[in-house]
């Protein structure tokens, strides 16, 4: 009987997890040795996915899935098992790549960390939920490793915990994603009680969903596929939950690499396309979802436009790609949106690994501090600038292919949000100008020259470049296979030279303009912020979102939580404290009075006459 790859895929998340108890069993001494034991382990889960998706890649390979009995409550049986499907395949690669990468470059970035084995520690912990959600078959182990990863990003985004703006935006990410998991719990416990036999696996959602129809009404299935989507939310940085995903950018660089290109991220959009076929149920949660993300795309990336920590900008060019990802969802194109999160994984763990290269040579993260940089660490920069023209949409590169696909699908379905992408393509493409050209064109800023990055940090760049060139061929217009591949339906001709000549030219706009401000010097850099001072700080600011939610809730619950406080403090306590204090005197009273001396006794029997004789003479006045 021939054996396939496929039956051993439940192996990819134990290689990481296995590194995880072997570097928690070795302690803070295993530090070079514990972080080859976390690289070697990711590398062996990378071969195996590459091995996987290659055995897929042939014609009519059947999905494959392996389940066996977990629990079981009086009739109530529940299961849990893995299934290797096109989607899940080309998932476990992205991951498992982008996850060694970042191993191999942090080798480098945090050789000096003396806490180094507990980084790869976490980092094995973190890939291996990672991949445990990718193959899970059903749900309730989806939500398992879902939580799983969300606690890895508590701890990686708050690793540096001595700093406070760490420890202060670990908390934030993990209280912010709870309200999206809050949502993605009910949609579970909604399907579990609407479900044929509470079935709660892909194949029988899709079959309830996408085949029989009627089984459950269209209200429930938009309530369903609306909670489903808030889950996604949180985890996807969409707004209004987009908030947790800047601030953790505190964690060290490689995790900011690994969250915002292949892993936590992007398992909001995974989450949407899995279980797709809810969505295709109601075309309310549809329209919210690609609502959703074109205002978080264009919303986003308005606001890269006037940051200057190198690393922010990126995490809001992230939130704006993510809503990209959203808006193809939404219009009905989930092809494209998988084609855009495969590219995109690529070129923006570059750009964030990138800018880890430049913050380990130029020390600083403050882009109006840099300068000239090109000149010393040439590989950084031409590395930088091939992430920064895909993320700009520029042909041939990766993200060209995929942002054309996603503006095409958009165009076909409402023209509003093709022009909300076009927009945001121009944004995007002026702040990765004004970011390249500050930070590795002009004159040096600070005394004293930049230095290159070790080569077990530029060979991850290397390698990401290459990627971020030739990852947009798998799916273009003119030869396209990713589409069909992953669906199993051949998609719809969405090729539109109109389309592909506005993204072109929005982003080559962009580049020139940021051209014309920080290198040639036509425009003035305070054109903008001499005029309309007001608008440039609202886009400083963020819009204040943050500071409308620590005025709408965060001060309000502050306060209640005050106010318990003093409830628990004064009254529960108080009367805990009023109950001991009072036996306590009773008890000193009744000492006092059995003391010994006749003379008391004495005292004692006559003022208790006293009171009987009071009490039964007074009777007649009650």
């Amino acid at each position: 009987m021939s054996t396939s790859f496929a039956e051993y895929a439940w192996l990819v998340p134990v290689f990481p997890l296995a590194a995880f108890a072997i570097l928690t069993a070795m302690g803070k001494g295993a530090r070079q040795t514990g972080a080859w034991i976390g690289t070697v382990a990711t590398f062996a889960s990378l071969v195996l996915s590459l091995c996987i998706a290659i055995e897929r890649l042939a014609d009519n390979t059947p999905e494959y899935s392996r389940q066996f009995e977990w629990l079981q409550i009086g009739t109530l049986k529940l299961s849990a098992g893995f299934e290797v499907t096109n989607l899940t395949s080309l998932m476990l690669v992205v991951v498992t790549l982008v996850s060694f990468l970042v191993n191999l470059y942090s080798q480098g970035y945090m050789k000096d960390d003396e806490r180094i084995s507990t980084f790869f520690a976490y980092v094995a912990l973190f890939t291996s939920s990672m991949l445990g959600l990718v193959i899970s078959d059903n749900l309730l182990t989806f939500y398992i490793f879902w939580e799983l990863v969300g606690v890895c990003s508590f701890l990686l985004v708050g690793f540096w915990f001595q700093k406070p703006e760490a420890k202060a935006a670990a908390k934030k990410a993990f209280i912010v994603t709870r309200i999206g998991d809050l949502g993605l719990l009910i949609a579970l416990l909604l399907l579990f009680w609407y479900m044929p036999g509470h079935a709660l696996d892909f194949t029988s959602i899709h079959n309830v969903f996408g085949t029989s129809g009627g089984v459950i009404s269209v209200g429930i299935t938009t309530l369903i596929a609306l909670l489903i989507f808030l889950g996604a939310v949180g985890k996807s940085g969409q707004f209004p939950l987009h908030t947790w995903l800047p601030d953790a950018m505190e964690g060290p660089t490689p995790i900011s690499a690994l969250i915002h290109a292949a892993t936590m991220v992007a398992a909001g959009v995974f989450l949407v396309a899995r279980t797709y076929d809810i969505f295709l149920a109601s075309d309310a949660a549809m329209n919210t979802v690609a609502i959703i993300g074109a205002f978080t795309a264009i919303f986003a990336a308005s606001i890269g436009l006037a940051q200057n920590d190198i690393k922010r900008i990126l995490a809001y060019s992230t939130v704006s790609q993510l809503g990209y990802m959203m808006i193809a969802l939404g219009v009905g194109s989930v092809s494209a949106a998988m084609f855009h999160l495969f590219t995109h994984a690529f070129f923006k763990a570059l750009l964030f690994l990138g800018a880890g290269s430049v913050i380990h040579g130029a020390h600083t993260q403050d882009i109006r501090e840099m300068g000239g940089l090109g000149k010393t660490m040439k590989i950084t920069a031409w590395t930088f600038g091939i992430g920064a023209l895909a993320l700009s949409g520029i042909p041939p590169f990766a993200g060209f292919w995929s942002k054309d696909a996603i503006l095409a699908a958009a165009l076909e379905k409402n023209g509003i949000f093709f022009a909300v992408g076009v927009i945001a393509a121009f944004f995007t493409a002026l702040y990765m100008a004004r970011l390249f050209f500050l930070v590795f064109t002009g004159k040096p800023k600070k005394e004293g020259h930049a230095h290159e990055s070790p080569s077990v940090m530029t060979i991850p760049l290397i390698v990401l470049a290459v990627l971020a060139v030739v990852a947009g061929f798998v799916d273009t217009p003119f030869k396209g296979w990713l589409g069909e591949w992953l669906t199993g339906v051949a998609p719809e001709d969405h090729s539109n030279g109109i389309v592909m000549v506005v993204s072109v030219a929005v982003g080559l706009l962009g580049i020139y303009i940021g051209w014309l401000i920080y290198v040639k010097g036509t425009v003035r850099r305070d054109a903008v912020s001499s005029r309309a001072p007001g608008l440039v700080k609202l886009l400083e600011r963020k819009y204040y979102v943050d500071e409308l939610y620590h005025f709408l809730f965060v001060k309000p619950l502050q306060s209640f939580g005050k106010a318990l406080q003093l409830f628990d403090d004064y009254i529960v306590d108080g009367v805990v404290r009023l109950a001991g204090y009072s036996t306590s005197a009773l008890g000193r009273l009744n000492s006092r009075l059995q003391g010994g001396q006749v003379q008391t006794y004495a005292l004692t029997a006559l003022i208790g006459i006293v009171i009987l004789a009071l009490a039964i003479a007074g009777r007649r006045f009650w």
